[in-house]
């Protein structure tokens, strides 16, 4: 029987081309849907440079795609903060167009890469499980909150298998500084220009934070349960406030991080980190990297560029 293929919706950023890595030297094959054109070193997968919706091309892979992860957004909580209709625009209309073709498909595996950082808002206690109530801050939230509930729709027949995956921020080697909205990212970048760094509000928000090989492995895991039909958060489960990440980078990199504080947002969550356990009983995945030993890995890798 032939293997079936995965295809990566929005596959072209930080996460789809670290995924796709780790599926190719296992041997699969892979389709990265983008409406970017990726740099040539950055994967050997087969990639369609075009949007959610195009009919024709997804009428050609779908029917050999056992696996379908949705990793595309276009917008961050930022540049949509005043423009809830870009939520719309970018992100829901186009998923719903592809949901229009994909239902014609079936049997098959969805898994939606929603968001652990905000769709909580400020929870109660933490770290926060999957039955929190959802109260986002931020119209991003709110668009995240709305293609799951469209997916938890689409998934009421037994045979349509969709997987919600609400991660943290994720960091490490090969996330772009240009596309990148991840805090780490943007320390590392300031430390080795010597330039000033700018956080909103006093430094004390807390995120919890998982590197990159971490969550390509929980999302492989998640591969090989083609008839899953849940929800998981996917994280460490310990929050770290902004200051401390800053004095964590500065000892790894010893270099100190000069920084300008600014007025807090009200969209911003104060603090957030997420219980993993229902995912840990699940699959048994644990994460291997430890914050330090991620934040050196990520620094060696910043100075090779």
């Amino acid at each position: 029987m032939k293997q079936k293929e995965i295809l990566l919706l929005g596959g072209g950023g930080f996460l789809g081309c670290a995924l796709a890595r780790r599926l190719e030297a296992e041997n699969k094959t892979v389709h990265i849907i983008t409406p970017n054109k990726l740099p040539a070193v950055t994967t050997n997968a087969i990639i369609h440079q075009t949007g959610l919706d195009d009919e024709m091309i997804l009428k050609t892979i779908l029917p050999d795609c056992g696996t379908i992860i949705h990793l595309a957004s276009s917008t961050t909580p930022g540049n949509s903060a005043r423009h809830p209709a870009l939520e719309a625009e970018l992100n829901i209309t186009p998923t719903l167009k592809f949901l229009e073709i994909l239902q014609n498909f079936k049997p098959f595996h969805l898994i939606y890469i929603s968001s652990g950082g905000v769709i909580y808002g400020n929870p109660e206690t933490i770290p926060v499980n999957e039955n929190h109530r959802l109260a986002p801050l931020s119209y991003y939230g709110a668009g995240k909150i709305a293609i799951e509930t469209f997916l938890r729709v689409l998934a009421t027949p037994p045979e349509q298998n969709i997987t919600l995956i609400r991660p943290p921020n994720f960091y490490g080697p090969g996330q772009s500084y240009q596309q990148s909205f991840g805090v780490i990212r943007t320390m590392l970048e300031h430390i080795h220009r010597g330039t000033t760094m700018e956080i909103w509000g006093d430094g004390e928000t807390v995120r919890d934070f998982l590197y990159i090989d971490d969550m390509v492995s929980a999302l492989n895991l998640l591969i090989d349960l083609p008839t899953d039909n849940d929800t998981y958060n996917i994280a460490t489960g310990t929050g770290l406030s902004l200051n401390q990440v800053k004095d964590i980078v500065e000892a790894v990199c010893k270099k100190k991080l000069t920084v300008h504080y600014r007025k807090k947002r009200q969209s911003d969550v104060n603090r957030i980190a997420l219980d993993s356990s229902r995912f840990i009983k699940k699959t048994g995945w644990q994460p291997k990297v430890t914050f330090e030993k991620g934040i050196l890995l990520t620094w060696q890798w910043v100075q090779r560029q």
